[in-house]
């Protein structure tokens, strides 16, 4: 397209000083004939460029040109180059290499900021995030295997459309083949991935919002439970990490209530249980008597004799 050739024209004049009309026609993969025009094309739009004749001559810009003058505003150059800055953060590829190109057009340098990390300390899912990356770009079906919460594989296939980050986690959103709905996949459970040679065509898949009981099958998903929990002033950490202030209540004695509504399922029993004898479920009942049962269970394992380790 004649836009993206004019955009590179003026980026390699930014980056080369000057060139003949030969050697950006050759750059270019164009004719002579098509670099003047398009010199043309950027001197009616204001792009201070020009040729001067004879030996050592060439196509040149003005020493002091930097293309905000022409397009962005200052403001505008700076919100670019701090969005690209963040995009590292999903290690793409193509990141740096456009950061630097825009650097050299603003005639800026860029002042690292921010600095954006999403990935776990101890899972690497950098492979599943590209792969699915690339089958959202260029509309490929993928198929993986997937383990729900409760360990159960599925073979799944599914016309991706979005990576979206959320509590912690990545997931893709994707339109499912087999269950011929919107669903919601955590990258962390997905095994054996492949992005497979067929392409999709368009949907509205984003009007409709992937189903948020995904974690299992439908007979596995419980109803919304509100909790109170009294959390322990050693475990002020967490509250502040993974709560908001309007659900809190600080009491006298350093200690927290919380009031919040999750899903009731398996993985709500194990993030209690994982405050250990800092927590107390105030309500409701039966989830007190849940966990009462489990740490009962939990004690008694430890209760056993100690197993001697394998020789």
């Amino acid at each position: 397209m004649q836009v993206n050739r004019l955009f590179e024209i003026i980026y390699i004049l930014l980056d080369k000083k000057m060139l003949t009309a030969q050697e950006l026609a050759e750059r270019l993969c164009v004719s002579r004939r098509t670099v003047y025009r398009d010199i043309d094309v950027l001197s009616l739009a204001g792009i201070p460029v020009y040729t001067e004749k004879g030996k050592g001559g060439g196509i040149s810009l003005l020493p002091d040109f930097v293309l905000n003058k022409s397009i962005l505003s200052e403001t505008e150059q700076n919100e670019i180059l701090s969005a690209l800055q963040g995009l590292s953060g999903v290690k793409t590829d193509e990141t740096d290499g456009v950061l630097k190109k825009l650097s050299t057009i603003f005639n800026k340098h860029t002042v690292p900021w921010l600095e954006v990390d999403f990935t776990d300390w101890g899972y690497a899912n950098g492979y599943a995030f590209n792969r699915f990356k690339a089958a959202i770009l260029e509309k490929r079906i993928a198929e993986f295997d997937y383990y729900s919460s409760y360990g159960e594989m599925t073979r799944r296939r599914i016309e991706p459309i979005q990576l979206w980050f959320k509590s912690r986690a990545w997931y893709i959103k994707a339109f499912c083949l087999i269950r011929q709905d919107m669903r919601l996949f955590k990258l962390t459970r997905v095994r054996n991935l492949t992005v497979t040679n067929e392409h999709f065509g368009e949907r509205d898949l984003l009007a409709k919002p992937p189903d948020p009981g995904v974690p299992g099958p439908a007979e596995h998903r419980k109803q919304d439970v509100t909790l109170r929990l009294k959390i322990a002033p050693e475990m002020t950490h967490r509250v502040y990490d993974d709560y908001y202030d309007e659900i809190v209540e600080r009491q006298q004695d350093g200690s927290f209530v919380v009031s919040i509504t999750w899903p009731e399922d398996e993985w709500v029993y194990g993030y209690l249980l994982s405050f250990g004898e800092y927590i107390e479920v105030l309500e409701p009942e039966h989830i007190r008597g849940i966990i009462k049962e489990k740490a009962e269970k939990m004690l008694e394992l430890y209760c056993k004799s100690t197993p001697k380790p394998p020789v």
